[in-house]
């Protein structure tokens, strides 16, 4: 995607340039973090399930989930939680249950080959984590400036996606 391309002029045309390459390098993050997490399940011989799946399963760890909660803490969209949670107990990674009070929700956690996906992610970060630090390329104070500014821009999303409505 080229955002480039609709930049205009005008006092502002600085700021949207900048704001505009942000966006684009937030999108060029999230692929390049699959294409990551893609590469380590195939270096550890995992080929079964994709790198969405995988960072389901780290997401939910050791919590009991309905599909409805990822939605609604925002890691995931549509029926895509749907159909992967599905896959994903189908392929023995996660236990469902349907839920006591609401018979139409099922809620899901991980099975012992899960918990083993979940590990595998959660060395693959620590290991980068390390690495980052270790070269120098960004170090606690700038992480904290980044995840501050992150925080702030998903506020603001937030509250212009409320307030259409």
């Amino acid at each position: 995607m080229s955002f480039q391309n609709t930049v205009s002029t005008g006092k502002n045309s600085s700021f949207i340039s900048g704001y505009l390459d942000s966006l684009a390098l937030v999108e060029r993050l999230h692929r390049l973090l699959l294409d990551v997490v893609k590469d380590e399940f195939e270096r550890v011989g995992v080929l079964e399930i994709n790198a969405v799946q995988a960072l389901l399963i780290f997401n939910i760890s050791d919590n009991e989930v309905t599909a409805g909660e990822l939605k609604t803490r925002g890691y995931y969209q549509g029926s895509n939680v749907s159909y992967n949670l599905k896959k994903l107990v189908e392929m023995g990674y996660m236990h469902h249950q349907r839920c006591e009070i609401d018979r139409r929700s099922v809620r899901v956690r991980l099975t012992e080959k899960g918990r083993n996906i979940r590990d595998i992610v959660a060395e693959l970060f620590a290991r980068h984590a390390d690495g980052l630090m270790d070269k120098g390329v960004i170090g606690m104070d700038g992480i904290e400036e980044i995840n501050t500014s992150l925080r702030r821009v998903e506020r603001y999303w937030t509250d212009q996606i409320r307030y259409i409505y």
